[in-house]
């Protein structure tokens, strides 16, 4: 009897699920119309939201698969390595602003019977908020497998394919489920931008969660905002209890340690898939598929095609990454040749207080979020209790509270110039916190076992211990959270209060400033200052640390 109500509920969420979407394609595929009506009422905001849901899924599904492949293709790769971490790391410090206009006009020239192409580019603006920390996740993940177990791989002959699902995808399980908490949230951070937003004299709004805040908030409608508010908080509670529990749960399978946890995470939907005989037959059907193909081909047979294959992929990818980052700096430089030379000095000094915002939010984030995900990571039951109601806070989009942030600023006399440090803390410090607690959660509990025989005192445990067994974790977090910090400098430096325009100093002003004002040269040139500091810093900070981690941290036998 409770597999058969088990099965009706899931039948049902499909069923649901299924007409939520085919609602959201028909909108989309209506005539052009680059602005939406957008209506206040409560009872459109449920539609509103599925539609900024569905959206956000397909920039994930997208960010998923691209990660795999990115992620992968940089740790398996020394000379692909050297070009695309950097890139990355200068492509996920690039504002949203600063993909806009090409983004937008690309894809609406496309599809200019329907709206089409206005969807496609929102989504791939979410998608480039989503992305990057990923990517990140998985290559150090890759990068830092142990290696008696790659020895192991290769001593059994496995092919790429199998070592890649049998050891490597694995063994980025944690980091990348954790990452994707997180780059739903950068989603979520840009929604009121990547679904209402200005080129020029050109508006364009789609129907969502995000137009209808931004609508909202330039009325000045209260409550319209705090429906929002309460309806984003309802959706992140859904997707905390159907997709983020399931899945932290589910992953501590592959938790490499000789003793077992004992206090396993459980989620009731997780549990709900399990005595499912829907999800069973699936699973009878899939182990078919798979037996299917292992006795059509032996593994000397493919051996050979997908070492070559292999060769053919990379060397696509690398010349395409190459054509494609040839064609930006082409385009870069022919858009910035009109800006004088005193604009580019007059870069230097907002360049700095972005700097300076970044990374004091960053060393702020790591004082306050280092002990805070130690102590919820180790211990397992505070873990269950808490991780809920983080994972909540991490993905409920900060820019929908920064009209009510800033009139706490303005009732307070609390300047931008420090308050735009305090929204850049509250977009980012998540990144860090959320690596921090993989990183706890992946220790083995033998090795915790030891130190508990050992007595070592809690400066110990941490110098000594903690800290050393989180670093690679640490360093995907930094550098993810000080990307996302340079991104946010154009929401927290620039912003909308009762039809005023609030602005403080920085790079992430000039950019919007840029934007608004329709000067593309100085748009570029403002984006162009923020990429070359980033990839300095890369190449001398960040890189190093990598290596420096992958060297000393590693579990090696």
């Amino acid at each position: 009897m409770r597999k058969i109500f088990t099965d009706l509920f899931l039948v049902s969420l499909v069923v649901l699920l299924s007409f939520g979407i085919a609602s959201y394609f028909h909108q989309a595929l209506n005539p052009y119309q680059e602005v939406k009506e957008i209506n206040l009422s409560f009872w459109h905001l449920p539609k509103y939201t599925f539609y900024s849901l569905c959206r956000g899924s397909f920039a994930f599904v997208l960010s998923f698969l691209f990660s795999l492949l990115m992620g992968y293709w940089a740790a398996k790769d020394n000379i692909a390595e050297k070009f695309l971490i950097p890139l990355f790391d200068v492509l996920q410090s690039i504002p949203v602003l600063g993909f806009l206009p090409g983004i937008v006009l690309f894809f609406v020239s496309i599809f200019q019977k329907n709206n089409l192409g206005i969807e496609i580019a929102s989504i791939f603006l979410i998608f480039t908020g989503q992305v990057w920390n990923m990517i990140f996740g998985v290559y150090h993940s890759i990068r830092t497998i142990p290696i008696d177990k790659i020895e192991c791989a290769k001593c059994y002959r496995f092919s790429r394919f199998q070592t890649f699902f049998s050891l490597e995808l694995p063994s980025s399980v944690f980091s990348l489920i954790y990452n994707s908490i997180m780059s739903v949230a950068g989603g979520w951070f840009f929604l009121m931008i990547t679904e209402a937003f200005q080129l020029g004299d050109r508006k364009f709004q789609l129907p969502g969660l995000g137009s209808y805040m931004s609508l909202a908030a330039s009325q000045g409608d209260t409550k319209a905002i705090v429906n929002a508010a309460l309806m984003m908080i309802l959706l992140i509670i859904i997707l905390n209890e159907c997709v983020w529990a399931p899945l932290s749960a589910w992953s501590q399978k592959f938790k490499s340690e000789e003793t077992s946890s004992s206090l396993p995470e459980t989620s009731w939907f997780f549990n709900v898939l399990k005595h499912s005989w829907i999800i069973h037959q699936f699973q009878i059907i899939k182990k078919r598929i798979q037996g299917f193909f292992q006795n059509q081909k032996s593994k000397k047979e493919i051996k050979k095609p997908s070492e070559k294959m292999y060769q053919i992929l990379r060397f696509t990818f690398l010349s395409i990454s190459f054509l494609i980052t040839s064609i930006a700096i082409y385009s870069v430089i022919t858009l910035i040749k009109d800006v004088s030379f005193a604009s580019w000095i007059g870069l230097f000094k907002p360049l700095a207080f972005t700097f300076l915002r970044v990374y004091i939010a960053v060393i702020l984030g790591l004082l306050v979020m280092i002990p805070l995900g130690l102590v919820i990571g180790l211990s397992e039951k505070l873990s269950q209790i808490l991780q809920p109601f983080i994972q909540m806070a991490a993905s409920f989009p900060i820019s929908l509270l920064f009209p009510m942030i800033i009139m706490f600023f303005h009732t307070f006399n609390i300047p931008l110039t420090f308050g735009s440090l305090i929204l850049m803390l509250l977009g980012t410090q998540w990144y860090i916190l959320f690596n921090v607690i993989a990183g706890a959660k992946a220790i083995p509990s033998d090795l915790k076992d030891v130190s508990n025989t050992f007595r070592f005192s809690s400066f110990q445990r941490f110098f000594s211990f903690y800290l050393p067994a989180i670093f690679p974790y640490l360093v995907t977090g930094i550098l993810s959270a000080a990307g996302g910090a340079w991104n946010a400098s154009i929401v927290a430096e620039y912003v909308h209060y009762q039809n005023h325009i609030l602005t403080t100093p920085g790079i992430g002003s000039s950019i919007s400033l840029a934007a608004q004002d329709n000067d593309y040269p100085l748009l570029g040139g403002s984006i162009l200052m923020m990429v070359i500091t980033v990839a300095l810093i890369n190449y001398h900070v960040w890189l190093r640390l990598y290596r420096y981690s992958e060297k000393r941290f590693t579990l090696n036998a």
